[in-house]
């Protein structure tokens, strides 16, 4: 999923802030590292403290630069026993899914098992068709920097008010979706424009993108992941949850505003069933296990130049001209001028950034536990990369 989450607390979220920062004074708070390489990190716990003081539950972080590993925490994990946030904890991390899904792509198109050229149609014939959607007019790589023209399933307001809004959220929560569903829901709306015209996030197209994946590979998408990356880097927090409505230990719980018209209202909503994400944003990790996937990444350990070339190539939109879009990967420019790749996500009660400098030396990753304040994350950010939280 997309920091959609963003938008739907964005109503109540402003309201809300005094209110739940009073409300999360009292709880003990997480202490950060305090060897060496916690010094270079002092603006950044700064500005997790202030993400905290401002209504965030809790903020779990990780850097990785020439000087180590820093990990740090703020706030609380559970509101209700006052936890503090663990520096280890697990999270759905979202969209940044769509970081590991395109990478495997782009190593079968290495492999000549497809080219970024193929359409829709080749794979998965007869799938986009109808209501003006038509899957022979859409490539591979047209899905993977959001150039489809391909409706938001999450956009769709009969979809939203079951399965991310308020007592519909409550009730469904725990129900299984398979990935055609996800589909059918998009094609009900018309294109949002001709393909290759235009860019527009959609998350439609990483759910079409992991099925083109199980076509390719005659598997599981969760197996093509977990065989191409998880395992050869070691990535020991990372999982995939299937079916399954847990989140696996150690972790914190996560808060969700559901209800517009109750903005004070903060509902934990830590369990829910991981099929409702999917390969546009079902998989589980730490902040530590995201900075050694960007880091592995950016350096060419799971691509090829030409393919990591495909994947920094950007696209905009006239909308957001400000946004850099590549295939499956985001560009940021921070505040004092620094350039690093790496993507956001959103879960209903989680809010994810996972960052690197271009020269995979440097990564910093970290979590929210509630959805509500995604506009402070840039500013954490900044402050890990500038020392300053302008």
């Amino acid at each position: 999923m997309t920091l959609r989450t963003i938008s739907r607390a964005a109503v109540v979220g402003v309201a809300a802030a005094a209110v739940a920062a009073a409300a999360l004074a009292v709880p003990a708070q997480a202490k950060p590292d305090t060897t060496s390489a916690a010094a270079g990190h002092r603006a950044t716990q700064r500005a997790m403290d202030a993400a905290v003081k401002s209504g965030t539950p809790g903020v779990t972080a990780a850097a990785r630069d020439a000087k180590g590993v820093w990990k740090s925490a703020s706030g609380v994990g559970n509101l209700k026993t006052g936890e503090p946030r663990g520096k280890d904890d697990r999270f759905r991390v979202g969209s940044i899914t769509k970081t590991f899904v395109s990478t495997v792509l782009l190593q079968m198109e290495d492999e000549g098992r497809l080219s970024l050229d193929d359409t829709v149609e080749r794979h998965l014939p007869g799938l986009v068709r109808g209501n003006g959607n038509d899957g022979r007019k859409i490539t591979v790589r047209r899905l993977l920097n959001h150039t489809s023209g391909l409706f938001d399933y999450l956009a769709d307001k009969k979809y939203s008010a079951t399965y991310m809004e308020g007592d519909g959220y409550l009730k469904h929560r725990y129900d299984t979706l398979p990935p055609r569903k996800h589909i059918k829901v998009a094609l009900s709306h018309k294109p949002l424009f001709e393909p290759g015209d235009n860019h527009s996030y959609s998350n439609t197209n990483y759910v079409l993108a992991g099925l083109i994946v199980e076509k390719i590979g005659g598997r599981t998408y969760e197996a093509e992941v977990r065989d191409r990356i998880i395992k050869p880097l070691g990535l020991k927090a990372t999982s995939q949850p299937g079916n399954s409505i847990r989140l696996p230990q150690p972790s914190s719980r996560g808060y969700a505003k559901l209800f517009r018209t109750q903005p004070d209202r903060i509902d934990d909503i830590t369990e829910m069933n991981g099929s409702q994400g999917w390969a546009d944003g079902d998989i589980i990790s730490s902040a530590h296990d995201l900075n050694r996937f960007y880091s592995a990444l950016l350096r060419g350990k799971l691509l090829s130049p030409k393919q990591l070339k495909a994947m920094k190539t950007t696209v905009t939109s006239p909308e957001s001209p400000n946004r850099f879009y590549g295939l499956g990967l985001q560009r940021f420019r921070t505040s004092c001028g620094t350039t690093v790749w790496g993507h956001g996500g959103g879960m209903v009660g989680w809010l994810s950034l996972a960052t690197s400098t271009a020269d995979g030396r440097h990564q910093f990753s970290f979590n929210y536990n509630g959805d509500w304040d995604g506009g402070s994350m840039m500013t954490v950010m900044n402050a890990e990369y500038c020392g300053s939280s302008s």
